[in-house]
């Protein structure tokens, strides 16, 4: 699939192993998660822009090279939140917003009841998180108002995809590029990812 990365890293398929395991307790699952976060999010920048900066070692000075791109991550409330510990981890800088998105459990249509994003610039690269990427409806409405923003571009990071959702985001937004630890099979009559691994927010808050 086309803008499509489905890392292959032993990290991730190591921990969504654990992540899919419904025996795995609350501190197990929050520390794979963390993990798994961590790696793609790396994977999610590995392509940024930099900038040259004369530095000086122990032994002499040089010019080495550090991120010019602004990232700013925005969680989807509540479940995105959990991609967020191990993202800062990778990247204490980011500025981060946070959208919250309410799902009509009838037709899988997303609105909104909270919004608050740091200031966007041309510089600004926003990676979009939402742990399980089902119908891509909440992504998608994040997508459509986002974009109406001057900046440099939009991504998006989850664990799990489903083909439904991919296929959703890329009918209106072919160009954003999504990162994911899988690809499963399909939705389920309740819009469930199939194998998945269950309420993403529901295992690692353990509510």
């Amino acid at each position: 699939m086309k803008n499509v990365h489905v890392s292959d890293h032993p990290l991730v398929i190591d921990s969504l192993t654990h992540l899919r395991d419904k025996h795995s307790p609350v501190d197990k699952f929050r520390r794979h998660s963390d993990r798994i976060c961590q790696v793609l999010f790396s994977e999610a920048i590995r392509d940024l822009s930099f900038r040259e900066e004369e530095i000086e070692t122990p032994l002499e000075r040089m010019t080495g090279k550090k991120l010019s791109d602004e990232v700013v991550i925005v969680p989807v409330l509540r479940s995105g939140v959990c991609m967020l510990f191990g993202a800062l981890q990778l990247l204490p800088k980011s500025k981060v917003g946070f959208v919250g998105l309410q799902r009509d459990e009838e037709t899988a249509v997303a609105s909104e009841y909270y919004w608050k994003l740091p200031p966007l610039t041309t510089e600004s690269v926003v990676i979009i998180t939402d742990p399980m990427l089902a119908t891509g409806g909440s992504i998608l409405h994040l997508l459509k108002v986002v974009s109406k923003e001057k900046i440099k571009e939009l991504r998006v990071v989850c664990v799990i995809a489903a083909p439904e959702g991919i296929e959703a985001i890329h009918k209106e937004f072919p160009d954003v590029h999504i990162y994911t630890g899988s690809v499963d099979s399909h939705l389920n009559s309740k819009k469930y990812i199939v194998p998945g691994l269950g309420d993403y927010g529901d295992r690692y808050f353990g509510t």
